[in-house]
């Protein structure tokens, strides 16, 4: 139990961390969450015409998704709980990215952490969600969509591949994903979304 709370406090924590603020702090932008979507991903960091703080944005927050995982698999005992506590660290990092104690829980939507994720858990999973993105985002330009997507593929792989305790985790991580998408999903409904690269006004 103490091992578990431990690496499940930690993940929530590593998630918190908002490398949407913290590189447009780097680079001098304005705080995300002041302009475009209001949202603190890279998605609206790119709005902002500075491409590399989007590029490191993206980069840091899958990051932050997979060490978490990757640190659950590699050193947490190998005991019967084993994926038990894996997928709860997997839940743990992405619930810190969408309510982060340090934002005052006002997080992302958690797009790229949910990839960082994913390629911890399963290469392939994580390859084909993002393959579904890139071929929805190249044909629509619309960032949401494409991440509804690929959140929805998500599933579908995990139960044709993968045992019971990941199929859980990306059911929970698609779900919520989706959730977070509403505003995205009416804007899309009326025409109104932003289009990927579209600079905020």
């Amino acid at each position: 139990m103490t091992t578990t709370l431990v690496f499940v406090i930690g993940a929530y924590l590593l998630g918190s961390v908002s490398f949407a603020v913290l590189m447009s702090k780097a680079f001098g932008l304005a705080d995300p969450r002041t302009y475009g979507s209001g949202n603190p991903g890279a998605t609206n960091v790119l709005r902002s015409g500075k491409k590399a703080a989007a590029a490191l944005t993206l980069f840091g927050d899958a990051a932050k998704g997979w060490l978490a995982v990757w640190l659950a698999i590699r050193f947490a005992p190998p005991d019967e709980n084993h994926l038990a506590l894996i997928a709860a660290v997997a839940l743990a990092v992405f619930l810190g990215h969408l309510f982060p104690v340090f934002l005052r829980f006002k997080g992302g939507k958690g797009v790229a952490t949910a990839l960082g994720v994913l390629l911890a858990l399963s290469l392939g999973q994580a390859l084909t969600a993002l393959a579904v993105w890139l071929l929805a985002a190249f044909a629509f330009r619309y960032s949401s969509l494409a991440a509804l997507l690929a959140a929805l593929s998500a599933p579908v792989y995990a139960v044709l591949y993968l045992p019971g305790a990941y199929v859980a985790v990306s059911l929970v991580l698609a779900a919520l994903l989706v959730w977070r998408h509403q505003g995205n999903i009416q804007k899309l409904l009326a025409g109104t979304e932003s289009k990927i690269g579209k600079k905020a006004a």
